[in-house]
């Protein structure tokens, strides 16, 4: 199992966690985190993400999560498949999705991700048949599920 997390996904916990939704979502993506560090499931990225990243103000977030990304990271969309992520993310603007979550759900699909995951309410309503789109406590529940399945 493959999955990417969008920048929302990796700010999260350092969002205002009063709110019962973005806490559960900030104890979900730790809880993946935990896992992809176990190896249960592998972790993808982009330059895309990088790059979004690198424009974080709070330079001790920024670095947390480029190290996380860096120890973890099993396969990377490189900037040398730009023509590939536009054309892809052309498609999905089409949609009405917004230029750069268009390019990282494009970039999980070129890495061949099994989950994009994300905290957006808007990119969250976004379909595709090529990659499921999910928030992370849905993708818990989802794994949970999974799990079971194979261990029946």
């Amino acid at each position: 199992m493959k999955i990417y997390l969008d920048n929302c996904c990796y700010n999260r916990p350092y969002d205002d966690q009063s709110q019962l939704r973005i806490s559960l979502e900030t104890q979900a993506k730790l809880q993946i985190q935990s896992m992809i560090r176990a190896g249960e499931i592998e972790l993808a990225t982009s330059y895309v993400l990088l790059y979004e990243n690198s424009r974080n103000p709070h330079e001790s977030r920024q670095k947390a999560i480029r190290g996380f990304i860096s120890e973890n990271v099993a396969v990377h969309v490189d900037v040398d498949r730009a023509d590939e992520v536009k054309e892809l993310a052309d498609k999905i603007i089409a949609t009405g999705v917004k230029t750069a979550d268009a390019h990282h759900v494009a970039c999980a699909i070129l890495a061949e991700c099994d989950y994009f995951l994300t905290t957006d309410d808007r990119l969250l309503k976004y379909k595709t048949d090529k990659i499921r789109i999910a928030d992370p406590t849905e993708f818990i529940r989802e794994w949970e599920v999974l799990k079971n399945e194979i261990d029946e």
